[in-house]
């Protein structure tokens, strides 16, 4: 039996990238998982026959989140995909990606970012909160950039308001036994960020700015986020976890 066995699991993004590498560790963990995505349906498809290829379970849920109805269309095909199960843990890790500097940022930009960053994972929350067994798991994907000065700077603050969700709704929901956490991910090889080992000399650059000096990968965030899944983490709440190996914490001597 797997630290999972009988649970159910809802992760957005969940068809490319470090969704899909966390849809991938829960299911291997013994979760039945909802796999979101927004549009590619290939990849989605591709995400749940390697689960099931692997003797788990999954199924898919498309639903573009930003736009109205979003949420509504998400819990649709997850009380399908469900039949009556309640749901035990939530991952949120859908998101816009960023702008750049504050000068080339529009405000439909902006607007957009805080819609799929800050809006949707809100009332995902609001919604599987009544689906969501006590002793569930909320875990909220944030990012490296609330702590490093980086020119990504609304990008940077929706994150920032993840990372507030995550204590003040801590406190709200733990007499349920719900913990919430979140993780912060540092640079990340996923598909979509390829140019990190494109040579060599690149990989060895962005390696050298970690504690660890490595590239980090996908299943590294997965691994944080399966144990924060796990019964493990029961006294862990409110919290946030930086799972960058150690990104520029300061110069090597």
């Amino acid at each position: 039996m797997t630290a999972l066995t009988g649970k159910t699991a809802l992760v957005t993004g969940a068809s490319r990238g470090i969704g899909k590498a966390i849809a991938l560790r829960l299911a291997a963990d013994g979760a039945l998982v909802a796999v979101h995505y927004a549009g590619n349906d290939e990849a989605a498809g591709q995400t749940v026959a390697e689960i099931e290829q692997a003797g788990g379970r999954a199924f898919a849920i498309r639903a573009e989140l930003g736009v109205d109805g979003d949420v509504d269309t998400l819990f649709a095909g997850l009380n399908n995909g469900l039949a009556g199960r309640p749901l035990d843990i939530l991952v949120n890790n859908a998101a816009q990606t960023s702008t750049g500097p504050i000068a080339e940022t529009t405000p439909e930009q902006f607007d957009r970012l805080y819609a799929v960053n800050v809006k949707a994972p809100f009332f995902i929350i609001q919604q599987a909160l009544p689906l969501m067994s006590d002793g569930g798991r909320i875990i909220n994907i944030s990012s490296a950039v609330t702590r490093i000065a980086l020119p990504e700077l609304a990008y940077a603050t929706t994150k920032g308001a993840l990372n507030a969700l995550g204590r003040t709704l801590a406190q709200e929901v733990g007499v349920r036994g719900i913990t919430v956490n979140t993780v912060a991910p540092g640079p990340t090889a996923t598909e979509a960020q390829s140019w990190m080992t494109s040579s060599p000399e690149m990989e060895a650059r962005v390696a050298a700015g970690n504690a660890l000096n490595r590239v980090g990968v996908p299943s590294d965030i997965a691994a944080a986020v399966a144990f924060l899944s796990s019964d493990d983490s029961r006294w862990i709440t409110g919290d946030l976890l930086d799972v960058t190996g150690g990104c520029f914490l300061g110069p090597r001597f």
